[in-house]
């Protein structure tokens, strides 16, 4: 992530940029389609603070290194151990270590496509406390580009009690993309 900042304020050197990685899922609420995080690991810990407190989120604090290797980028995180996360003697249990690259050009996938599905979603959901927030967010259109991976750790579904199917991934790069976000705000769940 790069360029992070409060609307109307300039980004703040050494805070605005940083790697993050998450495990996610898609869900719709009230016709809304969006995208629900069961954790986001990042290698700065003001903006995981923050990211905490202003959106609910459940962030995490890693250790995180990115390195571009040829045509290759080289994603390594580790999660720090933290009160909320884990006990001290796990910190190693939680990681993902891989390196992956764009393998075709720029497309813009069609409306009804999965990777639209996936990608065109314009809110995110968080809980706390029996209560469901949103965020409204606006971005373009994902400038998609099919990869390659090579994993060679990956315990960050796991970690959040997901068992990952052992199929092929269906793999993608974007290397940029602007979004804005809204404040989080409580909803309204009917039951």
């Amino acid at each position: 992530m790069s360029g992070i900042r409060l609307r109307g304020l300039p980004a703040v050197p050494g805070l605005s940029r940083f790697p993050e990685l998450n495990v996610r899922t898609y869900v719709t609420l009230g016709g809304n389609p969006g995208v629900y995080f069961f954790s986001l690991d990042a290698g700065n810990l003001p903006a995981v603070w923050a990211a905490r407190t202003l959106y609910l989120l459940p962030y995490f604090h890693a250790r995180m290194r990115v390195e571009i290797e040829d045509d290759w980028i080289a994603y390594n995180c580790r999660r720090r151990p933290s009160l909320e996360n884990q006990p001290r003697g796990n910190q190693d249990q939680v990681e993902f270590r891989g390196r992956y690259r764009p393998i075709a050009p720029v497309q813009f996938r069609k409306e009804g496509s999965l990777e639209h599905w996936l990608t065109e979603r314009y809110c995110l959901y968080t809980t706390r406390s029996g209560y469901v927030y949103r965020a409204e967010i606006h971005h373009r259109q994902w400038p998609l580009q099919d990869a390659e991976a090579e994993i060679h750790a990956n315990t960050m579904a796991s970690a959040s009690g997901i068992s990952l199917p052992q199929d092929r991934p269906m793999l993608h790069f974007a290397k940029d993309l602007e979004v804005l976000i809204w404040p989080l705000r409580r909803i309204l769940v009917s039951r």
